[in-house]
């Protein structure tokens, strides 16, 4: 383990931002995470443990220690003739994980295919896509708490989950390192294809005798043609979360606007599409200097070239203050800026 000094962070944030941190460190085994724990300065710095960097904006440098996970390794715990129980480490690549999977013929994470980021950062953001959340294979995941040093596993009760959030990115934030994460996936036949995205690529009939592989293969190109490149452009992915509204508040945006994209959480919450309400503010497509949206995707924000983590911050509060003008509607950011 070696703790270098004003390293840049390009190459370890999907916006391509040129910050620098002050201190840096990658953790490949469990050992560096508990040699980096017993020193005495961990305690007093500012920090912040990273993945992939796939959901983060940098403004600023980062003055404090950053620490970036490259543990390694997946394995099966136990099984029997339903389910499976399969450990991965935190620094994984989420989608080599779920790869991993699907040549085992293990159901439950084909509808998070091609998603960035690490497994370890997975249940902090409990990622989701296409009707599919990782809180529904989630049983337990193991890590180290940063201030005491103490091991602990969480079970599934104790993560708190709710939609693209946790108790780690809550009140455990840079408290807790996440060293392995434990999911029960099947052996069962299984699958959710009724994400509305699927129609358009499925045909009448094909869901009965699709395979898993097929399945994952269909999610990532249907992220591909509706994603930008992130080798060509930086971006993190959906930047906003859909915002849930009560069912008086989609009544009267219903009444205004009767191609609102929505759909029904419980029988009083709903949620609206983001990219939608961003869409009819005009900002599809639209371009501020080195900053955009997607031109087919109006929630992603893209750094088309040179551009800083604080033009990127400002194009996005156009865009909250916009959504919140015409709709009376809050954007809020999955994406962590720092």
């Amino acid at each position: 383990m070696e703790i270098q000094e004003n390293v840049s962070l390009k190459k370890y944030n999907s916006f391509g931002l040129d910050v620098k941190a002050k201190y840096f460190v990658e953790l490949t085994n469990n050992d560096d995470v508990k040699e980096l724990l017993k020193l005495d300065d961990l305690h007093y710095a500012k920090r912040l443990i990273i993945g992939g960097g796939s959901n983060i904006l940098f403004t600023k440098d980062y003055d404090g220690l950053i620490a970036k996970i490259s543990t390694k390794g997946n394995k099966v715990l136990e099984e029997n003739d339903k389910d499976v129980l399969v450990e991965s480490c935190a620094g994984e690549k989420w989608n080599d994980f779920v790869t991993y999977c699907v040549e085992k013929e293990l159901y439950g994470v084909e509808n998070l295919s091609l998603i960035p980021g690490t497994v370890g950062a997975a249940p902090v953001q409990n990622i989701g896509a296409y009707g599919a959340e990782l809180k529904d294979v989630f049983e337990s995941l193991q890590g180290i708490n940063i201030n005491t040093g103490e091991e602990k596993t969480y079970l599934k009760n104790e993560c708190k989950f709710d939609y693209r959030d946790s108790i780690f990115k809550g009140e455990l934030k840079d408290k807790f390192l996440i060293t392995k994460v434990i999911l029960r996936l099947s052996k069962e036949k299984k699958f959710n294809l009724n994400y509305r995205a699927f129609q358009s690529y499925l045909k009448p009939g094909e869901q009965k005798n699709i395979t898993l592989k097929q399945v994952s293969e269909l999610v990532k190109k249907i992220r591909r043609d509706k994603l930008p490149n992130p080798k060509k452009y930086g971006n993190a992915g959906s930047f906003f979360k859909n915002p849930e509204v009560d069912k008086d508040k989609i009544d009267e945006l219903h009444e205004r606007f009767e191609d609102i994209v929505h759909f029904k959480v419980t029988e009083e919450k709903y949620k609206i599409a983001a990219g939608w309400l961003i869409e009819k503010c005009g900002f599809r497509g639209k371009n501020i200097g080195n900053v955009g949206t997607y031109k087919r995707q109006a929630l992603i924000v893209i750094n088309f070239g040179e551009a800083t983590g604080n033009e990127i911050k400002n194009f996005t509060e156009q865009i909250q203050n916009a959504v919140h003008k015409k709709f009376g509607v809050n954007l809020i950011p999955e994406v962590n800026i720092i």
